[in-house]
């Protein structure tokens, strides 16, 4: 039985990422947060390969992150930040988006995403894409290149949808496409279901073990 009655232990949380700045929301602490967490909890599919299920209630996600010292991949991160977002006054929306790496075909909607609005700009908040994803929130604004350390990412349009690309070798590399539709815990539920347990889905046929630095 799940448990998102449980609080958030903040200050667990921001000891385990090794934070100890302000606490107000504004972009500036949005920012050390965000490359915090990316920098501090890993990307690993470990449980699913050891046949465990991947819960994704508050508690859960506090015991095995946190408390655990563990990683996790993309629901795990994304929901732990924003709770830990919400908390702390931002107002978060949660997304979902259709991987690419690179390539064209259509894929099923199983990653997870967080639009965050601060300072009145909508920012595009994600920990938890593993190796190549995001250090910082990026602005939700089309063709407009950032770069993190190493990194350059930038967002443009695609009819009604958003797509997310690094800078690879020159060019521009697709890593998914995402629309603003809000997404609710059930269909975090099916995808997370489908992901750890679905025989031809990625995260049940190998190992994956990823830590971000700058």
């Amino acid at each position: 039985m799940t448990n998102d009655a449980l609080p958030l232990d903040l200050d667990a949380y921001l000891n385990r990422i090794g934070y100890t700045g302000d606490r107000k929301p504004t972009l500036d602490v949005l920012n050390a947060l965000h490359l915090a967490h990316a920098t501090h909890i890993p990307f690993e599919n470990l449980d699913i390969l050891l046949g465990r299920p991947i819960r994704l209630d508050l508690a859960s996600l506090q015991a095995k992150l946190v408390a655990g010292h563990r990683g996790g991949y993309c629901f795990e991160h994304n929901l732990l930040v924003r709770a830990v977002l919400e908390s702390l006054g931002y107002v978060v929306k949660p997304l979902a988006a259709r991987v690419r790496l690179g390539e064209p075909r259509l894929r099923a909607r199983t990653h997870m995403l967080l639009m965050v609005t601060v300072e009145n700009t909508p920012m595009i908040a994600d920990v938890g894409f593993g190796g190549g994803g995001l250090l910082h929130p990026i602005p939700l604004a089309e063709a407009l290149p950032v770069r993190h350390y190493a990194w350059e990412y930038r967002l443009i349009r695609e009819g009604s949808a958003w797509v997310l690309q690094s800078l690879t070798e020159a060019q521009w590399m697709d890593l998914y496409t995402f629309t603003l539709d809000r997404q609710y815990r059930i269909d975090y539920e099916v995808a997370n279901y489908y992901v750890s347990t679905h025989p031809n889905a990625q995260f049940t046929q190998g190992l994956f073990v990823q830590q971000a630095t700058p």
